[in-house]
């Protein structure tokens, strides 16, 4: 018996939960568990490589979660380049969009009543896991530098959620190497911008941390949608296209 697809509220009601979730335990990784110290000085923290994996665990386990509600995107960068790639019409894109930035917004308020029941905490001295460059980078890099990388690491992105999402793919393993590639693209690009590839992301904690990473934003809006588009618009030409998609099946991701 053929079931029907998803209706739109519940696909926005899925996006919802699955951005929430990436922001508030990705970031949360990052502003309460990344250098934690003991009151006697011992470092406990998960560091980068913790924090990596939280992003990538985030996804993984809401895609698996509620991926075949909404395909799965939890990211303005993915649903644009998903419809640049014909896997998502583009009337739907305007709800995922608005719903995921909302989401985002969402999870970094929790995460900010929570870390700041920690006395002597301040979102704007310590950052609050947000994205920048210059003097807002964690290693420094320049503009040009951190531009580069998160077109690239966006577009490198959605060429991994494109073929794990094939119909030519292997079937049930894509919010692993989805997850798997969040993880990396993080263990790579933390130093430099802190990692965005997800304007929903870059948004949610920029507006806890005053006007510092308010002001860098913009890079975290354009260069993630501008390598997604990239992406989507390039994968068909570069690798083929596959015959019977079905778009519900074929999205998932950060």
């Amino acid at each position: 018996m053929a079931t029907s697809a998803p209706t739109m509220p519940k696909r926005v009601v899925a996006e919802f939960l699955g951005t929430f979730w990436l922001v508030f335990a990705g970031c949360g990784s990052a502003v309460l568990a990344a250098g934690f110290l003991t009151p006697a000085g011992v470092h406990l923290g998960i560091g980068f490589l913790g924090v990596a994996l939280a992003f990538g665990l985030s996804v993984m386990t809401m895609a698996y979660a509620v991926g075949h509600v909404s395909g799965g995107h939890f990211n303005p960068a993915v649903t644009l380049g998903l419809a640049a790639a014909g896997r998502l019409p583009w009337r739907d894109a305007p709800a995922y969009i608005a719903t995921q930035v909302v989401a985002g917004a969402a999870g970094a308020g929790v995460l900010y009543v929570i870390a700041a029941g920690r006395p002597g905490f301040d979102a704007t001295e310590s950052g609050f896991a947000t994205n920048g460059y210059g003097s807002h980078s964690p290693g420094g890099y320049s503009l040009v530098a951190s531009l580069v990388t998160e077109i690239v690491l966006t577009a490198v992105f959605l060429f991994v959620i494109l073929g794990a999402t094939d119909t030519r793919a292997p079937r049930g393993f894509a919010p692993i190497a989805i997850g798997l590639s969040l993880t990396l693209i993080h263990l790579v690009s933390i130093p430099v911008t802190n990692t965005s590839v997800n304007p929903a992301r870059s948004i949610g904690p920029a507006l806890f941390a005053g006007s510092g990473p308010l002001g860098q934003l913009w890079l975290f809006i354009v260069a993630p949608i501008a390598g997604g588009l990239i992406a989507g618009f390039t994968y068909a030409a570069l690798l083929g296209q596959n015959e019977n998609a079905s778009p519900l099946e074929l999205a998932t991701a950060a």
